[in-house]
């Protein structure tokens, strides 16, 4: 069973930023309860993401509610956009390279940077080059002012003369026979249920909207950490038999096909929340 906070961070990614950005606590035991997660780790784990700055709390009466925060906002934010709206522009052929050197005393910072290069798409070239076939400049700066780190770091675009080919470049920075067999699970995971409720579901019958919550709450819990690892590297740079778009194709297959139903069953869970300050539902 996946974490309780990563679940609380599907939940409002997917559903809660959508309605006004909060919930009441009894709303989320409600629907994660659904899961096999129980009250007492529920109200646990939405205290811990407040004091770490991801929700904001706040009591109406006797009740409480939790809201996202810029910070947890912007992430999932982000999140979604590499989800449902990855990258397929052409490549030009040119290679955008970040070199930096911080001090030994700042190492704590060169963690940081790696894990952010990492979610941007870049690949190790060695341990402080790192590229990218993606003119991504905007997205490093803002990273480098974040971190404060702007007079260790170095940023080029430069055209490769050799001597790898950009195949071997790719298969050293990018370990994409990995990802392509998460690729593979998911796919073999998921078709043959989709297969199976589409025809019922295009027809109004099937599955009950609680059970199509259930399936797309982890169809996206399963599927969001994938864009996470994966680089969106240009379609020029990929192997013939690379199985990332099927499967994306897949995954929005399922996830459109469960989502009137799923959506329906949200907004009746949060129509229970006590007072006017029930968040406010609005369809995706």
């Amino acid at each position: 069973m996946p974490r309780s906070q990563d679940m609380i961070f599907t939940l409002y990614g997917d559903y809660i930023r959508h309605r006004g950005g909060g919930a009441w606590t009894g709303s989320l035991i409600e629907l994660l309860g659904l899961f096999g997660v129980s009250e007492q780790a529920v109200r646990s784990t939405l205290s811990r993401m407040s004091r770490n700055g991801w929700l904001e709390s706040c009591k109406v009466g006797r009740h409480s509610f939790y809201s996202l925060t810029p910070k947890c906002l912007t992430l999932l934010e982000e999140g979604a956009q590499r989800i449902f709206q990855p990258r397929h522009d052409p490549w030009d052929g040119h290679w955008h390279l970040l070199t930096y050197s911080i001090p030994e005393s700042k190492r704590h910072l060169r963690r940081r940077l790696r894990r952010r290069l990492l979610w941007l798409g870049f690949g190790a070239l060695h341990q402080a080059t790192w590229i990218s076939p993606r003119d991504l400049r905007a997205e490093v700066e803002q990273v480098v002012d974040a971190l404060q780190i702007r007079p260790y770091v170095e940023f080029f675009t430069a055209e490769h003369r050799g001597f790898a080919s950009d195949e071997e470049i790719v298969a050293h920075c990018w370990n994409l026979k990995q990802l392509d067999e998460y690729y593979a699970t998911f796919i073999a995971r998921y078709s043959p249920p989709f297969q199976e409720n589409q025809p019922q579901l295009k027809a109004g019958d099937g599955l009950q909207p609680q059970e199509c919550f259930v399936q797309r709450f982890m169809l996206i819990h399963e599927y969001r950490s994938l864009p996470y690892v994966d680089p969106n590297l240009p379609p020029e740079l990929l192997p013939d038999d690379w199985l990332g778009e099927k499967a994306m194709q897949l995954f929005q297959q399922v996830h459109d096909l469960l989502v009137e139903e799923a959506d329906a069953f949200v907004d009746s869970v949060f129509a229970k929340a006590p007072s006017d300050e029930k968040p406010v539902t609005s369809q995706q």
